[in-house]
């Protein structure tokens, strides 16, 4: 009785232990998904905001943290990057607008 006992504990920590490396490899791949994509959209988008890099980089970082608080962060990941993406430029062409379109005065001394 006690080795059937001993057997069947044996079989649940094997079954626990690759249970939980399937759940790691799980996540990993889910994350491996996530930087490639968030890569690519970092690599479509640079060109429109040239100047603005690290400002892309912090848009897209938030983007992925806002996705990982959800269940399936590699399904929200990518439209949500988009959004955020589109958000900054814009707020860098109104930028631009405005420091095209200020007047320039000279400081009187």
């Amino acid at each position: 009785m006690k080795l059937n006992e001993a057997n069947q504990n044996h079989g649940s920590a094997e079954a626990g232990t690759s249970f939980t490396g399937a759940c790691l490899a799980s996540c990993q791949k889910i994350l491996a998904q996530v930087a490639k994509v968030k890569e690519a959209i970092f690599a479509e988008s640079a060109h429109a905001l040239q100047s603005q890099e690290r400002l892309l980089r912090l848009a897209l970082n938030e983007a992925e943290a806002a996705a990982r608080q959800t269940m399936y962060p590699h399904l929200v990941f990518p439209t949500l990057a988009l959004e955020k993406v589109q958000a900054v430029t814009a707020w860098n062409r109104r930028q631009e607008l405005v420091r095209r379109t200020r007047p320039k005065y000279g400081l009187a001394a």
